[in-house]
């Protein structure tokens, strides 16, 4: 099965929004091994995106749309879905009492155009939306799969994992191999480095292939492995995955979707450990990244921004003479800063942080 992306949105034509739909769906499409032949990215007009359902529907087994579904004025992709299919609108009275049960329940009534939301094309079977009001739609026509989902990432996630990964998985039925990814997350340590700590590839990967995408975070390696069943597959990628943990395990901190402020999280909460920062340049980024984890203040216990000498002096018991001997930015001073925090907030651990014009101490 072949697919064909589109995702609707001047937003994301002009770059105000980030396209993350794409990668994801991308990502869970190839994991079910359906071919992703190409992605669209068409704006909120009516004639450009009757001329790219043609082009999609003509050529690919499956079309999934994603956005335009909401209810104001340049929210046009159900208008072209009636058009292309030459179908109707019927309200749907399942999607009717799904938005009023979600407007009952914030204590507003639904308005007319809120309303209009549960107005479906006839040819279509309806994805219920358990996080907002735009239902997804389903259609199945000559032997051919043609879906849209809204374009919010999480309506989109709900919709991908609980309908319609599942109704595909289905539709496939047996298929002529199983193909399995993960992603590696590495950090502090080249792409070149690692590429070269891993050595002959074509002996470590066993037929699998690996690609680097290098990011401000680290390098993520993402590996994929295929076999006749899924459980060869799985076990190929548990075996070559050992292999590269066996000559870069020391960079790597997490897997997939994981974060740094996760892991770190989960190694504090574990270990029963309680931390709190010193951070200068950074304005409060550490201190916020920690936090922003549900759960965190079981460990995390304060963080301070001295960006000044001054507050460094004041609010960490930093010896002045000692700050103006290194200078703010130096190791020393980012120590004094760790083991400040530290003592003044009575943790176990204390991190502090100085830096200047792309250079950075940590303790």
């Amino acid at each position: 099965m072949n697919a064909h992306l589109i995702t609707v949105g001047d937003e994301l034509l002009i770059g105000q929004t980030v396209n993350t739909n794409a990668a994801y769906i991308g990502e869970k499409l190839k994991e079910n091994n359906i071919d992703l032949d190409k992605v669209s990215v068409i704006g909120d007009n009516e004639d450009k995106m009757m001329a790219c359902f043609k082009e999609a529907y003509d050529s690919s087994d499956l079309v999934i749309v994603t956005g335009g579904l909401g209810p104001t004025h340049d929210d046009v992709t159900q208008k072209c879905v009636v058009k292309f299919f030459n179908t109707k609108l019927e309200m749907n009275e399942q999607v009717l009492s799904d938005i009023t049960e979600r407007f009952k329940k914030r204590g507003m009534d639904v308005s007319p155009t809120n309303r209009d939301q549960a107005l479906v094309p006839k040819i279509a079977k309806v994805i219920r939306n358990s996080r907002g009001t735009a239902p997804g739609l389903w259609i199945e026509k000559k032997g051919k799969i043609f879906t849209c989902i809204p374009g919010v990432p999480y309506e989109m996630k709900e919709m991908i994992d609980s309908y319609i990964i599942p109704n595909l998985r289905e539709k496939i039925g047996k298929v002529e191999y199983y193909s399995v990814t993960t992603n590696l997350l590495t950090t502090g340590i080249p792409e070149s480095i690692l590429y070269e700590q891993l050595g002959n590839l074509d002996e470590l990967l066993e037929g699998g292939r690996l690609a680097f995408l290098p990011s401000q975070y680290g390098v993520k390696l993402r590996l994929t492995l295929q076999g006749s069943t899924e459980e060869e597959a799985k076990d190929k990628l548990i075996q070559v995955e050992q292999k590269i943990r066996g000559k870069a395990g020391r960079y790597i901190y997490g897997r997939n979707y994981d974060s740094q402020e996760q892991v770190i999280g989960r190694l504090l909460d574990d270990r029963g450990l309680t931390i709190a920062v010193a951070e200068s340049c950074t304005g409060g980024l550490i201190s916020s990244r920690i936090t922003n984890v549900a759960g965190s203040s079981k460990y995390f216990e304060r963080g301070f921004i001295t960006y000044s000498n001054g507050s460094k002096v004041e609010h960490l018991s930093i010896d002045e003479d000692m700050v103006h001997k290194y200078g703010a930015v130096s190791l020393e001073v980012a120590r004094l800063m760790a083991d400040g925090v530290r003592k003044v907030s009575g943790t176990d651990l204390g991190l502090g942080v100085t830096s200047s014009n792309g250079f950075e101490n940590r303790l």
